[in-house]
This record gives structure tokens, C-alpha cells and sequence, in this order.
């Protein structure tokens, strides 16, 4: 089998061409792209900080990169012309944020490793079931005299005049007894030794 081979200088565009006729070294694409890069990449990266939150500067960078990929995936549609150039580059990158930005907002919000505290051991509806059934073995130790105290000023709202006057006690003795036992249940809810009567 045999294969019809055109003549080279038919296989090379003539832009590419010397104006005699034969092959100019064409630049490959790699460096096409990195001349694209050194020219534009901090422009973009300039525009693209402007266009997404400050807090995700690793945006911008990433969007200049997949700016850079598509540029060389399309290589023969990126103008030559530096002011062309410049403004394609720019399209491809604003419609890539814009991209961005879109995806973004149809997913959960992302949240960094460090803003984040760490779970503790249960939650939060165990710890107040924890404190409350701490809370009523505390009453439950108090004297009937402290806990009734209690009941007249915390539950009743009473004056210390008024809890004197229905436990029959003087007032200096309310005060007394209210101290030791606000005392006695903060000590049994921080772990502490319990106050002993």
C-alpha cells in the first residue's frame, strides 16, 4: 500500500513560510504558551483577584491556570496581535469565573480546616440532659431547710422579707441558708466536693 505524500512546503502554512518559499523554524507550542504567559499572566491574575472574594486568592491562580489550558487546547483560535490577544485571554478568563461563581453557589458553602473547632465528645442535647440530671441530685442533697430557702427566693420569687416571713425565720438566717446552698449546688456541678452540712 502506498501512501500520496504531498510536497513539504504544501504541509506548512505560509505564514510560516520564508518569503523564499522554504520552512521558517515555526515556534512550537510550548513556547507560544509561555510567551502568552509571560505577557499576560499578571494582568489576568490582576483581573481575576478583582473578580472573585479576597478570601480565595487560590481561585484567581487556579482560574489563570485553567485560563492558560484552554489557550493551548485552542491555540490556533488565540489571535496573535498582542491587543487581541489580551482580549480573548480576558473573555476566556471572565467567563471562567463567571463559571466559577455559578458552581459554586449551587453547592454547600466550603468552610477551611482551620476555622473549624473540634467536635467534642457528645453533643450538645446530652451535656444539658448531663447538667440537669447533675442539677436535681444537687437539690435532691440539699437540706429541707436550704431547699426550701431556694424555692421562696429562686422558684417563688420572693424578697428575702417575704421568705423570712413564710419560713418564720429571721432574715440574716435566709441569707445564711441561701449562701451555703447556691454554694453546695455550684460545687456539685462543677465536680467539686460537695458542701457538707
Amino acid at each position: 500500500m502506498t501512501v500520496a505524500t504531498a510536497p513539504r512546503s504544501a504541509e506548512v502554512p505560509a505564514s510560516e513560510r520564508s518569503p523564499t518559499g522554504t520552512e521558517s523554524p515555526a515556534p512550537s507550542a510550548e513556547i507560544c504558551i509561555q510567551e502568552i504567559h509571560r505577557n499576560n499572566g499578571r494582568a489576568l491574575l490582576r483581573f481575576l483577584r478583582s473578580l472573585v472574594s479576597s478570601d480565595s486568592a487560590h481561585t484567581a491562580e487556579d482560574l489563570v491556570q485553567e485560563t492558560m489550558l484552554r489557550a493551548w487546547r485552542s491555540l490556533d483560535a488565540v489571535p496573535i496581535e498582542p491587543e487581541s490577544q489580551r482580549r480573548w485571554l480576558f473573555t476566556v478568563a471572565r467567563r471562567l469565573a463567571i463559571d466559577a461563581y455559578r458552581k459554586r453557589q449551587s453547592r454547600p458553602a466550603e468552610i477551611s480546616l482551620v476555622d473549624t473547632e473540634p467536635v467534642g465528645v457528645g453533643s450538645e442535647a446530652a451535656e444539658t440532659v448531663i447538667a440537669k440530671l447533675t442539677l436535681q441530685q444537687a437539690i435532691a442533697g440539699l437540706s429541707p431547710a436550704h431547699r426550701s430557702v431556694l424555692v421562696e427566693l429562686h422558684v417563688k420569687g420572693n424578697s428575702l422579707e417575704q421568705a423570712a416571713a413564710r419560713l418564720g425565720v429571721p432574715v440574716g438566717t435566709v441569707k445564711s441558708r441561701a449562701h451555703y446552698a447556691m454554694k453546695f449546688l455550684r460545687e456539685a456541678l462543677d465536680g467539686t466536693e460537695a458542701f457538707r452540712r
